[in-house]
């Protein structure tokens, strides 16, 4: 099985910080979960960052669902077609409804309007919105809206979902229902996840754990 993520010594820092990332190497295969746990400055972000192909490491390469980018193009188009993006704040429209946030991501590749709005529908009943997809998303709750972000990262059937702090912004209660969500929808997808966890408790429920030890985050064995 191709994995969908793999870091190969992966290494990444700056002058003044010296590195932050220090020979990071994993593998995540399709539906498997793993939660990035330590304090800020240990280089959770720039991981994430790292793995979406926003950012090119210093050192190491990385491979999403077993292409290693060579140029901005390809991992323009790996970010587009391969990997959800799910924030702490969920950065959606307040002002448009719920199906018209979901859809964008199939828009940019250009799927026809009215059949990304259909597969937006589709994943947001999976979510459990079947009675919000005409809702503004300003008039949602916070754990509504995180759902409709979980909906955006999905709706493409990426092989790769990557998750900064997605229950961050949450009361206890609605993170854990949203984490659930996020975990059982992935794994149902057969999509790997890479999330950064604001708690131990929440990084218990994924698959694996990053952790940092020596002022490095190492992968559990």
């Amino acid at each position: 099985m191709t994995p969908a993520l793999v870091l190969d010594a992966v290494s990444h820092g700056w002058p003044q910080t010296g590195r932050i990332l220090e020979e990071i190497s994993l593998s995540l295969l399709p539906g498997e979960s793993a939660a990035l746990v330590a304090p800020s400055g240990a280089g959770k972000t720039t991981l994430l960052h790292i793995a979406a192909l926003v950012l090119t490491p210093h050192a190491g390469e990385v491979a999403v669902a077993g292409e290693r980018p060579a140029d901005d193009r390809t991992r323009t188009r790996l970010r587009r077609r391969r990997i959800g993006l799910v924030f702490q704040d969920h950065r959606l429209l307040s002002e448009i409804d719920a199906t018209d946030n979901a859809a964008p991501p199939l828009l940019l590749d250009g799927v026809p309007a009215d059949r990304a709005r259909a597969q937006a529908v589709e994943t947001l009943l999976q979510v459990g919105l079947g009675q919000r997809l005409r809702h503004p998303v300003g008039k949602l709750s916070g754990g509504e809206a995180q759902r409709v972000a979980i909906a955006r990262a999905l709706v493409h059937q990426p092989v790769l979902v990557l998750a900064d702090e997605p229950t961050g912004s949450l009361d206890r209660a609605t993170g854990h229902a949203v984490l659930d969500l996020l975990l059982e929808a992935t794994r149902r997808r057969g999509a790997a996840l890479l999330m950064v966890a604001h708690d131990r408790e929440a990084a218990r429920r994924a698959d694996r754990r990053i952790r940092r030890r020596g002022g490095r985050l190492h992968p559990e064995a």
